[in-house]
């Protein structure tokens, strides 16, 4: 299992928002690139950036603070956030992301999922944000009638490299992720599941752990590392056996 460290950017700087309301937001840091090579430092392996104006916006909106985080690390990135159409998806892997991330068009225009994987297959991994086990789309504003596991099926159709599953009640709220939500995801599908929302211990690495034979084979961490609830040196170790 890998631990993927958070950037969130919203006007430029990296924050975190509590159950995506972006005015609960506490900034972290103003200087993005220096952010993402602190992350690269203590051991992330992959870097995970949202775009949050752009996913409110539905298009673009922190291209610059991007280009400083892909041109101050080594380590690969993903990106999601208003990526709502193939221009944005190839400008961002021209610019040097290695995985676009799409979440609520991939609910409202499948074909696009679909198109991408043909045209970049291994680039293209969706966000699936649920509820109750239910999708909910466009800045988790809206939660729809439509099965997460249900999504998870139909993206695996169409290629994508992995699934990030986000339950937005935990998310910012450092309550611990929804393992038994995650796990049904993860096996009622054969491509990897990334866990997002809600880690605050080493114990929930642990916990995560222990499914990772599902197919759990990540988990992102933003306010846990930000916060110092979690050392991401530690966090790393521990995935990497070398601490129990």
């Amino acid at each position: 299992m890998i631990i993927l460290p958070a950037i969130d950017l919203k006007e430029g700087k990296c924050v975190r928002l509590e159950q995506g309301l972006m005015d609960k937001d506490t900034v972290y840091n103003d200087n993005p690139g220096e952010q993402a090579r602190i992350w690269q430092e203590q051991g992330g392996e992959l870097l995970h950036i949202v775009d949050l104006d752009g996913a409110f916006a539905g298009v673009p909106k922190n291209k610059e603070a991007i280009k400083a985080i892909v041109d101050a690390i080594d380590i690969p990135s993903e990106l999601g956030g208003g990526i709502r159409d193939m221009q944005t998806i190839e400008g961002y892997l021209e610019l040097g992301i290695d995985r676009v991330i799409l979440g609520t068009i991939a609910k409202e225009n499948p074909a696009l999922v679909e198109e991408a994987c043909k045209k970049f297959p291994g680039q293209i991994v969706v966000g699936i944000d649920a509820k109750d086990g239910l999708v909910a789309v466009r800045g988790w504003a809206d939660v729809t009638e439509k099965l997460a596991t249900e999504m998870a099926k139909e993206m695996e159709g169409f290629g994508v490299e992995a699934i990030i599953y986000t339950d937005i009640a935990r998310d910012g709220m450092m309550q611990g992720p929804n393992i038994e939500a995650t796990k049904k995801l993860a096996e009622s599908i054969n491509i990897p599941v990334i866990a997002s929302g809600g880690l605050s211990t080493l114990d929930d690495i642990r916990r995560l752990m222990a499914i990772e034979a599902s197919g759990v084979t990540g988990v992102i961490t933003g306010k846990a590392i930000y916060s110092g609830a979690i050392d991401l040196r530690e966090a790393v170790a521990l995935t990497k056996g070398e601490i129990k």
